[in-house]
């Protein structure tokens, strides 16, 4: 970190702590019931989160009185952002007939079809309260339906599946090295987080690592039950996957006899809300979703090929079970299933996603695209209505890992930038994530995004000693 990123952040965090009493106060409340004063640790930065009382259409409101305009997107959960008069007449009316039934009801399979329309993978689906449990599941199906049960998983550095299935950016290494070397590793407690499964980590979008893992496996045509994969990186820094690379892994996946598992819980939104896989001519055997399609209520899904899923049919003998109390929570399915019909239609999909590039290719076409030695270029990745900011040397075109835009990435430039923009009244993530919400589209919404990529210009030439 250079003096002048440090004295520049300096002042971004003195003038933070000035605004943000309220926010401080909480904040040490807090800790005195919850590690950190947190309990869901992506939201935590320092030197305190802001607290927020209030949220209406694309606006957040903190406990200082400040107005944010949300940028965030609750990780992409909120593509309907606040108060949509639709989801709140449909939360209403359902909560009327009651909010738990203990038993089947219409809602759950009314969703189901919608889902079934939308992602032409899905053959048959069903719903978890999380992507998390939707990839825990789906990964069962896989070991259950090869029969590999000890059966190892092929995942990529970078990636994460859930709470109990990360693989940050440098574990590759790691999960394939003896006890030993282990011991000292910073990534030990984080495998010791992760689900039991014996998983082999490889770089993404790089064919040759993926065909010198599975040839490193012994008896690798039986012991390999599943690929797992973002078709863009979420976590990752929004590294989207080529063509080619998904093709190659339909094609080992088949090869080996094994299942072929996309995870779309953040891309379902993609194109005509389809999913990336929408756009792709590789279908996976299974589909994993999440976040925004239970409209705003805990959600998560699971579906795809329907000899796979009927490995959960209950009218069959032997079938696997599948528990879950809320699985089919008549707010979550009818909300759901409300929020595709009426609100984020295949039509209002591809919008958001085309304002979403557009947003991205005017912050990428910011400046010179050459930055001068040892400086940083401001660099958008990411897939439609999912934007994820960078500083880094490496160009667009050379990134294909997160290696690529890590390797000489300097975190205390997304931290400033982080401060400027909430100074500047947006909301996003720490480390520079952005999912659009349906409210932008609204003309005065619109109006607010030519603003934020103006506060991202007057940032540029802030900074321009540092950032190009």
């Amino acid at each position: 970190m250079t003096d002048r990123i440090q004295t520049a952040y300096s002042e971004a965090e003195a003038r933070y702590v000035a605004a943000n009493s309220a926010s401080r106060a909480a904040h040490e409340t807090a800790t005195a019931s919850l590690p950190g004063g947190n309990t869901r640790s992506v939201l935590h930065w320092e030197p305190y989160p802001l607290y927020i009382i209030s949220a209406e259409g694309y606006t957040l409101r903190d406990a200082d009185g400040h107005t944010y305009v949300d940028l965030l997107g609750e990780y992409s959960a909120g593509i309907y952002g606040h108060s949509h008069p639709v989801l709140l007449a449909a939360i209403t009316e359902t909560a009327q007939r009651g909010l738990s039934y203990g038993g089947p009801h219409a809602a759950e399979a009314r969703l189901a079809m919608l889902i079934k329309d939308r992602f032409r993978s899905i053959e048959r689906v069903r719903f978890t309260n999380s992507g998390t449990e939707a990839n825990l599941m789906a990964l069962a199906a896989a070991k259950a339906f090869t029969g590999r049960y000890r059966g190892k998983i092929i995942v990529f550095d970078g990636a994460y599946h859930g709470g109990v299935l990360l693989f940050p950016l440098g574990c590759k290494d790691i999960w394939g090295a003896k006890e030993e070397a282990e011991r000292a590793s910073k990534y030990k407690v984080l495998r010791a987080l992760n689900a039991p499964h014996d998983f082999l980590v490889a770089t993404y979008n790089d064919i040759a690592s993926v065909d010198a893992l599975i040839e490193s496996v012994p008896g690798c045509l039986d012991n390999i039950a599943a690929i797992l994969l973002e078709p863009m990186l979420g976590s990752g820094g929004g590294v989207c996957a080529t063509p080619e690379f998904l093709s190659h892994l339909r094609h080992r996946a088949d090869e080996l006899g094994a299942l072929l598992i996309f995870d779309e819980v953040m891309t379902s939104r993609m194109y005509a809300g389809g999913g990336i896989q929408s756009e792709l001519d590789v279908r996976p055997d299974l589909t994993t979703l999440g976040k925004y399609i239970g409209g705003g209520m805990s959600f998560g899904a699971f579906g795809g090929r329907e000899d796979v899923m009927a490995l959960f049919d209950p009218r069959a003998p032997g079938a696997l079970p599948h528990a879950g109390t809320f699985n089919n929570n008549v707010l979550t399915m009818n909300v759901g299933a409300t929020g595709l019909e009426r609100v984020f239609t295949p039509e209002k999909a591809r919008e958001l996603h085309d304002l979403g590039d557009e947003v991205r290719d005017r912050i990428n076409g910011l400046g010179d695209d050459a930055p001068g030695p040892g400086k940083k270029r401001l660099r958008v990745l990411g897939c439609g209505s999912i934007l994820v900011f960078h500083f880094t040397g490496t160009s667009i075109e050379n990134i294909a890992s997160p290696a690529d835009w890590k390797a000489d990435e300097d975190p205390r430039l997304l931290d400033l930038f982080h401060l400027e923009m909430l100074h500047e009244g947006f909301y996003l993530a720490r480390r520079g994530y952005v999912a659009l919400n349906l409210a932008l589209l609204e003309q005065d919404g619109r109006g607010e995004l030519d603003r934020f990529v103006n506060a991202v210009q007057r940032f540029v030439v802030k900074f321009r000693d540092l950032v190009e």
